[in-house]
C-alpha cells in the first residue's frame, strides 16, 4: 500500500462529532498533499455514497468512500476519533475512520490494493494495534503493511516484542518434542468426511470497501468451521471470473451483494443464500451454517431445480436484509418494469413528437411509409418518424409488464409477463392493466416453481413447462376475468381527467408537482411519470394536461438550483456552481436528476424547497390547461405544448420559488452559524450547518 498514506495523512486525535466534519477534516489533509483537487466537489461525492448505503461497520469502524473525478490518486486517510462518530453501523459509533479516495478513472491494480484495506480491517489484530499506536508514523506504517516500521513505533516496544516471540519459541520446543516422540496413530476403519465446498460472489455500489471486506470475512468463517470458500468479489476493479469447474464442484452458494450479479445463471441448481453484502461481513459464519442446512435438506435454485415450497427462490424475494418487507418488494418490482419502460418512453415519444413538430396533428391520419413515401416530401418523412415512435409505443404495457415480472421472478417471469401485457393492450387496459399482468405473471411462475417435481422433468421446466403454464394461466386471467374489470377502471380514469377542470385540476397538479419533486428521479418521480405517460397511448384533454404538469414540474429543481447558484453564488461551493451551470441544461431538457448533487449535500433545504416550486408549477399548468404531446424534451418540444407561453410561465413561477426558498435557507443557516453566543450557540450553529 506503499504511497497510498502518509503520516500526513493520520489524525490520531480526530475531533469531529459527525461523519461530515470527520470526511471534511480528512479530505483537508488530501488536499493539502494534492491527492484531491476540489475539496467541496470531492465531498460531494462522498455524500452521494453516504445517501446510498452506511458506510458503518461492526467493531467500531467506519469507511467513507468513493471514486470522484476531483482525486489525482488513489488515496486513503485515517482517523482515530475517542468519542465515536456515528456512521449508521448497527453496534454504535466508530472510532476508526477510514476514508478511501478513488479516481474515477482508476487503473484495476490501484483499486485492488485500495481492497486489501478492507481485508485488513477483518482482522482483530489489525484495528486493535490501530487503537493503541501513538505515532501516525507507526499508524500508517501498520495500514501499508510494513511491518517493520508498523512493530510499534520505538526500539523499546520492538525488543519487548522480540523478547515475547523467543519466550513462546521456548515453550514450543518442548510441546514439539513431546509430540514427535508420541506413537502415530492407528488409521481408523472410517474415512474423513468429505470437504464442504462454498462459491461466493459479492459486490457493492462502489466495489471499493465492502466488496472485499464481505469476501475476507466470508472465507475467514469458512476457515474457522472447516469449509472451503471460494469467492468472486464483483468490484471496481473488475471480476475474475470462477472457474466453471469450481462451481460445478461446490456444494453451495453465498450471494452477498447490492448490486445486480453478474451472470447470476452460472449457480443455477445449487443451494443459495442471497442476502445483502452487509450480511456477508456482519454475519458470515450464520451464511455459511444456512448453506450447509440447504444442502442438508436437498433446497436448491431454479431453473435446474425448484426451491422447496416456502423457500425464497426469486432474486427480489432473497436478497436484502432480512425483515425486509413486502412493500419494499412490490416497489422494486414495480421500479423494476418501470426502468426498462422509460427508454421506449423517451424514443417512441420523441420520434411521435418530430412526427408532429415536422408534419403537423394531422399526420397521424397518414397512409402506412411501407405503402406509399416520396423521398423528398417532408410530410412523408414526419409520417416515418410518427410511425415509428407508434411502433415504439406500442411496447411501453408489454414491457412494463415484463419486466415487473422479470424482477419478481427472474427470467422464467418475462414470457408470461409480456404475454399478459400484450393482452392488456389489445383489451385496452392500459397502464393499470400492464401492472395487473406483470404481477399476476410474476405471482403465477413463483407458484409453479414451488411446486416439486421428479427429477426427470425438472431440465424441461424452465424451457418448456413454466412458459407454458404460465402463459397460457396469465392469458386467461387477463382475458376472461381481471381484465374487463380493469379495463373498465381505466377508461374511467381517462374519462375522469379529460373532464378534469378547475379546482379538481389544480389540486391534482400540486399532488404530480409534488411527486415529482420529492425523491428527484427515484420511485415516487417515476411512479408520477408513469402515470402520466400511460395516458398517452389513448390521449384525450386530460391526460395531455397531467402531462404537461408532470413535465413542467420535473424541470423546476434543476433549474432553480442554477439559478440559485447565480443569485447567491456565496452559498454555494465551487463544485455546485459547476453543477449549477450544467443544472440549467439538464433542467430546460427535464432531467430532474440534475438537482440530485445539491439535495445530497443539503437535502433539508433543497428538496421542501423544491416540492415547493414543484407544487405551484403542476398547479399553473393545470390552471393554464396546457398540454403536451411528448412525453419528453423540455423546452425543446414546446412547439407541441398547448398553450406554450404560459407553461413558461408556470416552470418560471415555480423555478423562481424554488430558488427564493433555497436562498433564503442557506442564508439563515449561514447566519445562524456565524453568531457566537457562548458554547450552546456554538453547538447549536454546528448542528445547523450539519444538517
Amino acid at each position: 500500500m506503499h504511497e497510498l498514506i502518509t503520516a500526513d495523512l493520520v489524525d490520531l486525535d480526530l475531533a469531529a462529532r459527525t461523519k461530515e466534519d470527520a470526511a471534511r477534516s480528512l479530505a483537508e489533509r488530501m488536499v493539502a498533499r494534492g491527492r484531491v483537487t476540489d475539496l467541496d466537489g470531492f465531498l460531494v461525492d462522498v455524500a452521494a455514497r453516504e445517501a446510498q448505503m452506511p458506510t458503518g461497520l461492526d467493531g467500531g469502524i467506519g469507511i467513507p468512500h468513493c471514486r470522484s473525478a476531483h482525486v489525482t490518486a488513489p488515496t486513503l486517510a485515517f482517523g482515530r476519533a475517542a468519542d465515536g462518530i456515528d456512521f449508521g453501523a448497527a453496534d454504535g459509533p466508530a472510532d476508526l475512520v477510514f476514508l478511501i479516495a478513488a479516481p474515477a478513472g482508476a487503473d484495476d491494480a490501484h483499486l485492488t490494493i485500495l481492497s486489501s484495506l478492507a481485508r485488513s480491517l477483518l482482522d482483530p489484530d489489525f484495528t486493535s494495534a490501530l487503537r493503541s499506536l501513538s505515532s501516525p508514523e507507526a499508524a500508517a506504517a501498520l495500514i501499508r503493511g510494513d511491518a517493520t516500521a508498523a512493530a510499534g513505533g520505538t526500539e523499546q516496544e520492538q525488543e519487548q516484542e522480540q523478547e515475547q516471540e523467543q519466550e513462546q519459541e521456548q515453550d514450543r520446543e518442548p510441546a514439539a518434542a513431546a509430540v514427535a516422540d508420541a506413537p502415530e496413530p492407528e488409521p481408523g476403519p472410517e474415512s474423513e468426511p468429505a470437504l464442504f465446498r462454498v462459491v461466493a460472489v459479492t459486490s457493492c455500489p462502489t466495489g471499493i470497501a465492502h466488496t472485499y471486506m464481505a469476501a475476507e470475512a466470508l472465507e475467514r468463517a469458512g476457515q474457522d468451521a472447516g469449509v472451503e470458500v471460494v469467492v468472486e468479489t464483483q468490484g471496481s476493479a473488475g471480476f475474475a471470473r470462477l472457474d466453471a469447474d469450481v462451481i460445478a464442484g461446490a456444494d453451495g452458494v453465498i450471494l452477498a451483494h447490492d448490486v445486480p450479479v453478474r451472470d447470476k445463471e452460472r449457480f443455477a441448481g445449487k443451494p443459495t443464500v442471497d442476502v445483502g453484502v452487509k450480511a456477508g461481513i456482519n454475519r458470515a459464519a450464520e451464511l455459511i451454517a444456512e448453506v450447509r442446512g440447504k444442502a442438508e435438506r436437498g433446497e436448491v435454485t431454479a431453473p435446474a431445480a425448484p426451491a422447496t415450497p416456502g423457500a425464497p427462490g426469486t432474486p427480489v424475494e432473497s436478497s436484502g436484509e432480512p425483515g425486509e418487507g413486502y412493500g419494499t418488494r412490490l416497489r422494486t418490482w414495480l421500479m423494476s418494469g418501470v426502468s426498462y419502460m422509460v427508454p421506449f418512453v423517451a424514443a417512441g415519444g420523441l420520434l411521435i413528437a418530430l412526427g408532429f413538430a415536422i408534419g403537423g396533428y394531422t399526420i397521424d391520419k397518414a397512409p402506412s411509409v411501407a405503402e406509399q413515401f416520396a423521398w423528398g416530401q417532408a410530410d412523408s418523412w414526419a409520417a416515418l418518424l410518427f410511425q415509428i415512435g407508434g411502433l415504439a409505443f406500442q411496447f411501453l404495457i408489454p414491457v412494463l409488464a415484463g419486466y415487473i415480472a422479470y424482477g419478481m421472478a427472474d427470467r422464467p417471469g418475462l414470457v408470461p409477463g409480456f404475454v399478459g401485457g400484450a393482452v392488456a393492450l389489445t383489451i385496452d387496459a392500459g397502464f393499470l392493466g400492464g401492472l395487473a399482468a406483470g404481477l399476476i405473471a410474476g405471482g403465477v411462475v413463483l407458484a409453479i416453481r414451488r411446486v416439486t417435481v421428479p427429477a426427470p422433468l425438472r431440465g424441461i421446466m424452465p424451457v418448456v413447462v413454466i412458459p407454458l403454464l404460465s402463459a397460457a394461466v396469465v392469458g386467461f386471467l387477463m382475458f376472461l376475468v381481471v381484465g374487463k374489470p380493469i379495463a373498465a377502471l381505466q377508461k374511467a380514469l381517462t374519462d375522469w381527467l379529460s373532464g378534469l377542470t378547475g379546482a379538481n385540476a389544480v389540486v391534482l397538479g400540486v399532488v404530480l408537482g409534488l411527486m415529482m419533486c420529492f425523491d428527484l428521479g427515484g420511485p415516487l418521480n417515476k411512479v408520477a411519470y408513469a402515470f402520466a405517460i400511460g395516458g398517452l397511448a389513448h390521449p384525450n384533454e386530460g391526460s395531455l394536461k397531467v402531462m404537461a404538469a408532470v413535465m413542467a414540474a420535473g424541470m423546476v429543481p434543476p433549474l432553480a438550483m442554477a439559478l440559485a447558484t447565480v443569485v447567491r453564488a456565496k452559498l454555494f461551493s465551487r463544485a455546485e456552481r459547476e453543477n449549477g451551470k450544467a443544472a440549467w441544461v439538464l433542467g430546460a431538457s427535464f432531467i430532474t436528476e440534475g438537482a440530485i448533487p445539491f439535495a445530497a449535500a443539503d437535502p433539508l433545504r433543497v428538496i421542501p424547497s423544491a416540492m415547493a416550486g414543484g407544487a405551484v408549477t403542476g398547479a399553473l399548468s393545470m390552471l393554464f390547461e396546457c398540454t403536451l404531446r411528448a412525453p419528453h424534451g423540455g423546452v425543446f418540444v414546446v412547439p407541441l405544448i398547448g398553450n406554450p407561453l404560459l407553461y413558461l410561465v408556470a416552470v418560471l413561477a415555480g423555478t423562481l420559488v424554488t430558488a427564493a426558498l433555497v436562498v433564503l435557507l442557506k442564508g439563515h443557516a449561514r447566519r445562524t452559524a456565524a453568531t457566537p453566543a457562548g458554547p450552546e450557540a456554538d453547538t447549536a450553529a454546528r448542528v445547523a450547518v450539519a444538517a
